[in-house]
Formats: structure tokens, sequence, C-alpha cells
């Protein structure tokens, strides 16, 4: 009898995986069709027990890329959601944004400007169903122009002399996660942070891939040297203390040489008198100088106490103005 009730049944359907891929866009109006694509083609890389679904979000553009997503979710309705925000917030809460949209057992972020190769998922895949839940892509060399390599090199050597030592030479580029450390970025709750640095700092194991950052072909990124400051002082804060101990340590080394400074006056003054005019020279230069790093020390002071008052106040990171969801509710 039981038997013959399996027999009826049939044969039970098997679990798939679900892979989220989160591609955040600002001004990619020239690459984002093709990065689709792309990402289409490398779906046959995958196993075919995988499910594949897309979560775009135009972090605010001011050019024609809202429309080319459009034209990109009509492709594929019901495996991609589309989210528009009102305004450039930075990639950091874009991906926030997107995320809170993904419905995969993992999460992949790949930037449309199809510098970082879209072929590196299928084996981050792959690496985290083999129980790897995170998987992070460094940067072992860059086609980019001169200029770019060297701002890229001042940049992220500075990022580990002040904010983490072990971060890579190259940077970080893109990666995959398991479902619940996406769901742990979230209830964190964070805001200017860096979305890999928070990935490493959660402390899960994970797994580097070395990759080459290609040329940019289309377009003009978007990550103007002002976004790389305000991500390295976002980097800083987040994650460093460094700034506010040299603060004390300066403040220490001048108090000393104050003291060294007055000894010299007064020993000064005893044996000549101290004549008025004499000294007029070093007490400006210490004036200049002490003034100076009163307001460095009060400016990253300042930038603690910023931060620290826009979480405090919870404004939200992100506006949505539009979502285009017409996915299936569930995984085929």
């Amino acid at each position: 009898m039981p038997m013959a009730f399996v027999c009826i049944l049939g044969p039970l359907p098997l679990l798939m995986d679900m892979l989220s891929i989160v591609v955040p866009c600002y001004r990619n109006e020239d690459n984002v069709l093709e990065a689709f694509d792309r990402l289409r083609e490398m779906e046959h890389r995958l196993p075919t027990d995988v499910t594949v679904e897309y979560v775009f979000v135009d972090d605010g553009s001011d050019d024609g890329t809202y429309a080319a997503l459009l034209k990109a979710q009509a492709m594929l309705p019901d495996r991609t959601a589309l989210i528009k925000l009102t305004r450039n917030v930075g990639v950091y809460n874009a991906l926030l944004a997107a995320f809170g949209h993904a419905r995969g057992d993992c999460v992949a972020v790949i930037p449309p400007d199809l510098q970082e190769p879209v072929e590196l998922i299928p084996g981050m895949f792959d690496h985290w169903r083999s129980g790897i839940p995170v998987i992070m892509t460094v940067r072992a060399g860059r086609e980019d122009g001169l200029l770019e390599r060297i701002g890229a090199w001042i940049f992220h050597r500075t990022m580990r002399l002040v904010v983490r030592r072990d971060l890579p030479s190259g940077g970080y580029g893109t990666g995959l996660m398991d479902r619940k450390v996406m769901e742990d970025l979230l209830r964190m709750g964070e805001k200017n942070s860096h979305t890999l640095l928070l990935l490493a700092w959660l402390g899960y194991p994970h797994l580097v891939v070395p990759y080459v950052r290609q040329k940019r072909e289309r377009g003009r990124s978007g990550w103007s040297l002002t976004k790389k400051l305000k991500l390295f002082i976002d980097s800083v804060v987040a994650f460093s203390y460094l700034p506010v101990r040299l603060i004390t340590l300066i403040g220490v080394g001048l108090g000393v040489l104050s003291l060294v400074y007055a000894a010299t006056v007064l020993f000064s003054a005893s044996v000549d008198g101290g004549a008025g005019g004499r000294g007029w020279p070093s007490l400006m230069i210490v004036l200049l100088l002490t003034s100076s790093f009163q307001m460095i020390a009060l400016g990253v002071l300042g930038e603690y106490l910023w931060r620290t008052l826009d979480s405090v106040r919870a404004r939200p990171p992100f506006v949505v103005e539009r979502t285009l969801d017409e996915r299936v509710n569930s995984q085929e």
C-alpha cells in the first residue's frame, strides 16, 4: 500500500538553490544592456539546478540609465526586479536597497561597467556550494591607464596604513555571500560604511579570488575623486580609531614642546631680560602651529560626530521612488 502511494505521487521535486545577482547602477546607460547580455550568457556556466534572479538598482542616475534598465527588465520580467532611488546615495546604501529585494540563498554583487568580469560568478558560486559563506575578489592587476593605476595604488596603500593592514594591496572588487551574511549586514543598519569591509569585519570564513580589472570600454566612470575621498573618510571613521589616537599623541607631543619652549623663554628672560620685540616671530610660529592643530583636530572629531548624528536621527539611508517587480513568487 505505501509503495502504491509513492507511485501515484511520483518522484519528489528537487529543491533548487537560488542565486540573486545584484547590479548597482549609476550613470551606466552605455553598459547596462551589454552587461545584462553577458550575465545571461554566464548562466550557462552555472549548474543546471540553480535558479538565477536579478536585482537592478538605479542609484539616482541623471542620464539614460533607468531607461536602459527598463529595457533589460522587459527582457526577463519574471526573474528581474528594478528599483529606482530618488537620488544618488552611494553604492553602499544602494546595495542595502537591493539586498532588501533579494530572495536568493546566496547573493552576488557585480557592477555593470564590465570592468569586473561577470565570469567570476560561477566560480564564486561553486565555492559557496562547497560551504564557504563569503567569497571576495581582489584585484591582482589593472588594465586602466597610468594615472588611474597610480591613483588606485595611493588610495589602497593609504587604506592599508590607516584602516586595516590586512587589506589586499589592489583592493577588493566584488563578492558573493550567503543569505545569512546578507541578512546580518541588513540588521547592522549602518550608514556611510563600506560593504566589503563590513563583510571582513563580520568574521565569517571567507575566500579571496584574484582577478585582473579590465579596461573600461564605454562611458565614463561616476566614481569621482569626491566619492573616493568620501569612501576613504567613511572607511576610516567606521573601522579605525587611528585619527583620534593621533590627535592625542600629537597633543601630548605639542605639550612637551610647549614646556621646553616655556623653560627656554624663562631661562632667556633670567639671563638677558628677554627683550620684548625679540620673541615676536617665535610666538607667532607657536600660535599658528597650535591653532592649525586645533582646527584639524576639530575637523577629525567633527567627522566622527557627524556620523553619530546621522545614525541617531534615524533618517532612512535611501528613498525608493518606484519598484518594478514581476518576479514569480516561488522558485522554479
